[in-house]
């Protein structure tokens, strides 16, 4: 079960209905949504959205809020039709710093609001919507919509491109820029996470492909792309508020509607302090007067929920929603709460991400011998509810064990893979510069040029090896060179290309990498020949342990805690390594396996380089096994 199907049952519930019937109506509403919490409002923003095919536009206070609105939402609404609003802008340190990740984000929404075909949910607060946008009118004149078969010439594009300030580079890797090879010209458009690479024939375009900076290789081949620049720069006389840009017909869901005013007119107060030379360096954009978003908000027909209402004359629509009940990672209480709520005909559920969570709550109750019924979700919301009315109770595994639980956005920013050269690293490397190809060896980067490939120009990276041997790195090929990086001030040996000396190192290298594993394998023959204590399977101790984990495992986390289990449980010594970053949970990994030893009555000595050290450890691990029947000492 999925947590789409909970919708069907909660579209049951009478004021749902009646919200449906509200919202079908043809004149303009507002609706106060009382005695609502936690996510149940995301399943009637969801509803509304399916139910009657009009867009929905939701402002809430704070990023973190609006954040894990848009989490719920898109747990059971295509995530496609799901639109978050952020502001262009962060505050750090009281100063505005622009962010182009969200800038794409912003002027993606605005593309896919353009098209009035589709209705979407948009889901926005306080700070996005300070920031004008450009009007309609303006965003389709800085558009420029190409599909496969446009007889469109790649010099024609260029114009249009230097027009909407795109700048020229041999490789893109951020929004903004263009390049031309030949007849392919790759362009990073504002409005898309990815790149794109229009493919000419002739002056006919023949194909288009979103690809991956790093990799090259192509995400998916559309038929028609809208390339967008940023918007956010070409505001100018045309700038007006969102709420404005969104279209008549869509309603407004506001969160503790006063609370937003307020902080909107606190925020704009603060930044009307600046004075016109302030403004210009900071590259503010333009804002709008709180006054102007009252009277926005004013047009739409509305949905109200929360304490603090923004206006006055509500159809009021009373849900009997109550958050679910505080656990506080006792499966005593869980228990009680379960077995009290079934006796009284109420279906529970428990939703969670990762299937092995509520896995192992059963095996948790199966080891204790005790009987308890609940439906498993895949899936997860921000905080479960009960409704009263339907007795139905949803509850979250994050809340159940007090685990953290993370929102997450789109990021328009791509991976990079440290590993190689990036597009961006390109650009940055100096000519002389030490780098490595997995090929040839340690040469000289020697600059971006030009070279002819079946009659097209295209750009290669020239690498320059000992007595002056060229070699050129077309764009595919990347992935083989990296920046050298020495352990030391000593410049590296450049090798001389066709010599064969570092086929020679290399193959050294290889033979005594066999050397070693050889004598590993020898050394883990003898082990495997040892007998060693064969710990007994997970108990529900063990269960509850790792249930009550405040974050989310990650999968290799999860591999890992697996691996080191069943190397206890077998009859051979174990001899594990468990590498990762600082912060990636390797300390969670050996707590799971020092408690595994301690119930099969073992004692676990935990061995650091530090007394610092030693002390952290011997915190970490008195907090997390202080419900259990153990004891943690500290030498």
């Amino acid at each position: 079960m999925e947590v789409k199907d909970l919708v069907g049952a909660i579209k049951k519930y009478a004021p749902v209905k009646e919200l449906i019937r509200y919202s079908k109506g043809d004149k303009k509403f507002r609706v106060k949504i009382a005695n609502v919490c936690c996510s149940f409002p995301a399943f009637l923003v969801g509803i509304t959205y399916k139910e009657t095919g009009v867009s929905q536009f939701i402002v809430l206070d704070n990023k973190e809020d609006a954040a894990y609105f848009y989490n719920d939402i898109c747990g059971f609404i295509d995530e496609e039709n799901v639109l978050f609003f952020p502001p262009s802008y962060t505050i750090k340190r009281n100063k505005y710093e622009v962010d182009y990740a969200d800038v794409v984000l912003r002027t993606e929404v605005l593309d896919k609001l353009g098209d009035a075909s589709q209705p979407y949910i948009v889901v926005a607060w306080t700070e996005s919507l300070l920031e004008k946008v450009i009007d309609r009118q303006g965003l389709l004149s800085n558009t420029l919509n190409v599909k496969v078969g446009d007889n469109l010439s790649s010099d024609f594009l260029e114009e249009v491109l230097i027009d909407y300030s795109f700048k020229r580079v041999d490789f893109v890797y951020e929004p903004g820029q263009y390049a031309v090879r030949g007849s392919i010209v790759d362009v990073f458009s504002f409005s898309y996470e990815y790149p794109v690479r229009l493919d000419f024939f002739g002056d006919e375009l023949e194909s288009i492909r979103f690809f991956d900076v790093e990799s090259q290789l192509s995400k998916s081949q559309p038929e028609k792309i809208s390339i967008v620049p940023n918007v956010q720069k070409r505001n100018g006389e045309n700038g007006i508020d969102f709420p404005a840009f969104i279209k008549e017909n869509t309603f407004a869901w506001l969160n503790n509607g006063r609370l937003i005013m307020d902080s909107i007119k606190s925020t704009y107060e603060d930044i009307v302090k600046y004075t016109e030379e302030d403004y210009s360096k900071l590259r503010l954009p333009d804002f709008v007067e709180p006054s102007i978003l009252f009277n926005r908000f004013e047009e739409f027909s509305m949905f109200e929920f929360g304490q603090q209402l923004l206006f006055e004359g509500y159809h009021i629509i009373d849900f009997e929603v109550q958050p679910q009940p505080v656990i506080n990672k006792n499966f005593e209480v869980l228990e009680a709460n379960l077995n009290s709520k079934t006796a009284e005909g109420w279906q529970n559920y428990i939703l969670s991400s990762n299937p092995v969570q509520t896995d192992r709550i059963n095996a948790v109750y199966k080891d204790k011998g005790v009987d308890v019924k609940f439906t498993p979700v895949i899936g997860i919301v921000h905080s479960g509810f009960m409704i009263t009315s339907l007795k139905i109770a949803i509850y979250t595994d994050h809340q159940i064990f007090g685990r953290y639980h993370k929102f997450r956005l789109r990021n328009a920013e791509l991976k990079k893979n440290k590993a190689s050269v990036t597009l961006e690293e390109i650009n940055t490397l100096q000519t002389g510069d030490y780098v490595v190809h997995t090929d040839h060896g340690v040469g000289r980067f020697g600059g971006l040029q030009k070279v002819e490939v079946n009659g097209n120009n295209q750009e290669a990276i020239r690498l320059v090896y000992k007595d002056n041997d060229v070699l050129f790195v077309g764009i595919h090929s990347l992935h083989k060179i990296a920046k050298y990086k020495g352990k030391d001030s000593e410049p590296p040996k450049v090798y001389k290309l066709g010599s064969g000396a570092w086929k020679r190192l290399t193959t050294k290298t290889k033979s005594k990498v066999k050397d070693i594993a050889r004598e590993l394998i020898e050394l883990y023959a003898k082990r495997k020949m040892e007998k060693a204590f064969a710990f007994s399977r997970d108990s529900y101790l063990q269960e509850e342990l790792e249930a009550s984990f405040i974050y989310e495992d990650t999968p290799d986390q999860y591999k890992s805690t697996i691996d080191v289990k069943k190397d206890m449980e077998s009859s051979s010594p174990m001899d594990r390594l468990v590498c990762g970053d600082v912060g990636f949970g390797k300390t969670e990994v050996a707590i799971r396996a020092a408690f595994k030893a301690v119930v099969d009555s073992k004692q676990v000595a935990v061995l650091v380089p530090t007394t610092i050290l030693a002390f952290q450890h011997f915190k970490t691990f008195t907090e997390r096994l202080k419900d259990m029947p153990c004891r943690v000492e500290y030498i």
